[in-house]
Order: structure tokens, then C-alpha cells, then sequence
């Protein structure tokens, strides 16, 4: 099956279960939850296709399960201002596809990191783009975008996990980049002032000398790798324009460290994760920042690649595993997880995207 834009559409919105939420892949047994971070990508690539409908059902699954959990949030915003910020009190990255927290595990060493704050950005700015696409504002949403608000005004430039649930203890530049754009389109959308006063505070700390390193943006303070995610600071959220100079550089980087001569993009040098392989989704968030710039051969190429890189029944992986960085990882992680999770819905919302963009080219 030859994999094309509205079999990725179709693939994610028949993943809408019943009560809205969308998990982050239909088969892989351990990826059985809805991520708020995964489903705004795909709640947004359903807008781009036009499915407003069920993108709304998925903010709208989000927000009563925000809700549902209020007093978590004011018991981690008490955590944050009394220095005694823990994973398990402050809120989850994710939850049970029917808007429960997730059960904690029995063993420690196995915990699964579940506080990243940038998943709770990414939720304010795909929310904030539904509504700009016609979506309906309801009290509901309205009630549960407050809510995270207050909790990121609070928590937003706290320590925690990354957007790859690694490196825990540090103010990573991606994350901030997320709590700075939900913020701001939120702050918009609902006339919060203090909202768009901290996304400007937060993007100048961003683009500041403590994010950068040599003209260049780096993953986090201490840490001077690339990484794919900072392709993210121009598109979607646009703290930076595609042309500004440190941002080039940083692409730079990420084409000369990151990307496979004819294949994707990996995470960051020195990845272990399944092998450290090349992701679908950041090789389309490359394709969207070179065409954004004029490059619509590198878009065209990673649209291609990504399609090529689909099974015959048209599903997506999350990572292409033919030149890893470590076969002695990938052979450790399919021991533990089994294959790469296919299809990851991310993945296909991805596809929607970047063969959207390339359709409208760079204007």
C-alpha cells in the first residue's frame, strides 16, 4: 500500500477512542496512553486536514481530564514554591486513554519519567490554533487552558524531563521553547496578560547567551549537542524566524551531526535509544524549516524518504533503524520493548504536515 496524506489522516482519526483522547500508537503495547505532547501534533495535523471535529474532541478530551485533576495542579505548584519538586507530584506527561493518571510502578528502576513541561505548552498552542481555525472556545476549555496557565506561570522553567523523557534536572531549551509559545498564543486568545509577559521573558532567556554556544542553539545549559527538537523554536512555534541567523546555525548543525545522507534525522549524537535511529518526525520537521526557507528539494526528499519508509500496509514507525549509532542498544531495547512502535500516530501527523507544506510550498 503505497502510503499517502489521507491514509495518515484516516489512520488518526480512526485512533479517536470513544472518549477523544488518541493513543500514541494503536499496537505497540507500551505506548497504550495518550500523550499530550504526541496528541497535540496530531490534533493539529487533523486541523490542517480539516478534520476539526475530531481535533475537537481531543481538546476537549484533554480539558476534562485537566479538570478532573485540578487539585494535582495546585498541589504542584505548591511543590514548585516550597523547593520539594518530585516526578510524582508534579503533573504527568500523560495518561490512560480514558483520562486517568497512570497506575506508579511497582519497581522503581522502572519507572517510566512522566514530568516534562513542554507537553503542557505544546497543549496551549495547538489549542490556541484549533480556535484560530474556527474551533469552538467552550467554558470547558476556556476552564482547563486557565488551569495550565497557572501551572506554568509557576512550573514552566522548572527542571525536569525532556520532550524524549531523558535528562532529568535540567531547564532544557526545546521545553522552554513549548511553555513559551503556549503561553503566548494562549495569553492571546484569552487576553492574559501575564501569560504573553512570561513568553516574552522566557523567549529572550531562550535566545539568550544561556541557550547558545558559538551562534548556535544547543539542547540545554552544560550540554553543547544539537538536537532535531530545536528545529521546533522557528516551526511550529515561531520564537525565532527560519531566517535568523543563530537559528541557521543551529540547522547547520543539525544537517551536518544529525541528518543521513539520503535517509532522516536522528534525535542528538550519542542517542541509545533503539540504537539511536533516525526519526520520521524530525525528518519532517527538517523538511518543513527548509522549505519555510526555500529549500522545497529537501522538503520534496524528506517527503519522500518518509513515505519510502512506510510498511506495506501503509503504518509509519517512530524510528528507521538502518544506521544506528549503536547495534548493541537497538538489540537491548527490542529485547525490553519489542520492535519500534509502528504505527506512531506522531509519525503520521508529521506526514499530514509536511506534505501540506510541501503542497503549499513557502509562501
Amino acid at each position: 500500500m503505497t502510503l499517502t496524506a489521507s491514509r495518515s489522516v484516516d489512520l488518526l482519526a480512526g485512533a479517536q477512542t470513544r472518549w477523544g483522547s488518541i493513543p500514541a500508537s494503536t499496537e505497540h503495547e507500551v505506548y497504550q496512553f495518550g500523550w499530550l505532547r504526541d496528541g497535540s501534533w496530531c490534533a493539529y495535523a487533523l486541523d490542517v486536514a480539516g478534520h476539526h471535529e475530531q481535533a475537537g474532541a481531543w481538546h476537549r478530551w484533554v480539558a476534562r481530564t485537566l479538570l478532573d485533576h485540578s487539585a494535582r495542579f495546585d498541589q504542584a505548584c505548591e511543590a514548585v514554591r516550597h523547593g520539594a519538586v518530585t516526578g510524582a507530584v508534579m503533573m504527568p506527561a500523560r495518561f490512560t486513554l480514558d483520562g486517568h493518571e497512570e497506575e506508579p510502578s511497582a519497581d522503581d528502576e522502572e519507572e517510566w519519567p512522566n514530568f516534562q513541561t513542554d507537553c503542557y505548552g505544546f497543549w496551549l498552542w495547538a489549542l490556541a490554533d484549533h480556535v484560530n481555525r474556527g474551533g469552538l472556545l467552550d467554558d470547558t476549555l476556556t476552564a482547563a487552558a486557565d488551569l495550565v496557565i497557572r501551572y506554568l506561570l509557576v512550573a514552566g522553567q522548572t527542571p525536569c524531563f525532556d520532550c524524549w523523557e531523558e535528562n532529568p534536572g535540567n531547564v532544557h531549551t526545546s521545553s522552554l521553547a513549548a511553555v513559551a509559545a503556549g503561553l503566548r498564543d494562549a495569553g492571546r486568545m484569552l487576553g492574559h496578560d501575564p501569560a504573553i509577559a512570561a513568553a516574552d521573558q522566557i523567549t529572550a532567556r531562550v535566545t539568550g547567551p544561556e541557550h547558545t554556544l558559538g551562534g548556535a542553539f544547543i539542547r540545554f545549559p552544560g550540554d553543547t549537542r544539537v538536537d532535531g527538537s530545536l528545529l521546533w523554536l522557528a516551526v511550529p512555534f515561531g520564537l525565532v524566524e527560519v531566517t535568523d541567523p543563530t537559528f541557521v546555525n543551529t540547522v547547520t548543525r543539525i544537517q551536518q551531526e544529525l541528518v543521513v545522507p539520503g535517509g532522516g534525522v536522528r534525535r542528538y549524537l550519542g542517542d541509545t535509544f533503539y540504537g539511536g535511529s533516525e526519526w520520521i518526525l524530525l525528518a519532517a520537521s527538517l523538511g518543513w524549516v527548509q522549505t519555510q526557507r526555500g529549500d522545497t528539494a529537501t522538503g520534496a526528499a524528506m517527503l519522500d524518504w518518509i513515505e519510502a519508509a512506510a510498511t506495506v500496509d501503509g503504518m509509519l514507525p517512530e524510528q528507521v533503524q538502518d544506521h544506528v549509532q549503536s547495534p548493541y542498544m537497538l538489540q537491548f531495547w527490542r529485547a525490553k520493548w519489542g520492535q519500534t512502535a509502528t504505527p506512531l500516530l506522531w509519525s503520521h501527523a508529521m506526514h499530514v504536515v509536511l506534505n501540506d507544506v510541501c503542497r503549499r510550498g513557502s509562501a
